[in-house]
């Protein structure tokens, strides 16, 4: 990670904006529930973050990182409405598998740990305004 020590600062900026790409896939993953391709390349894919977790030796504490961000989820699903102006030759539509209660969860976790992540950023601040202070 570098010669300097990571501060509990960069940890915690790191977490949350994991979090917060996090926060911002799931949100595309709502926005494109229901939708509808003519066909199963087309059709919208769930996308999720990959995290990895990176270890700084020299101040002995733990970081996040994203990765990359992958598809996952079930496949698009068939459906026939030849009366959608998006049907195929067959009268066939494919339609996004976004599981809706799943996302709304996932959104939810990561509200969380990043407020969490936002209180501990205050709690080391007011820590060294504390001790800034005992120096008077």
């Amino acid at each position: 990670m570098g010669n300097q020590p990571l501060s509990i600062f960069q940890v915690s900026g790191r977490a949350m904006s994991a979090q917060l790409l996090r926060m911002n896939t799931t949100a595309s993953n709502l926005a494109n529930a229901g939708t509808v391709a003519s066909s199963a390349e087309a059709a919208y894919r769930t996308i999720k973050p990959v995290f990895r977790t990176a270890f700084d030796e020299a101040s002995g504490m733990s970081t996040v990182d994203v990765e990359q961000i992958v598809t996952a989820g079930s496949e698009p699903t068939k459906r026939y409405d030849p009366g959608n102006p998006m049907a195929d030759a067959d009268g066939n539509i494919w339609e996004s598998a976004v599981d809706e209660s799943r996302e709304l969860v996932d959104m939810l976790e990561s509200s969380r740990t990043y407020q969490n992540n936002v209180e501990v950023l205050q709690t080391a601040k007011q820590l060294i305004v504390d001790t800034l202070k005992l120096g008077r």
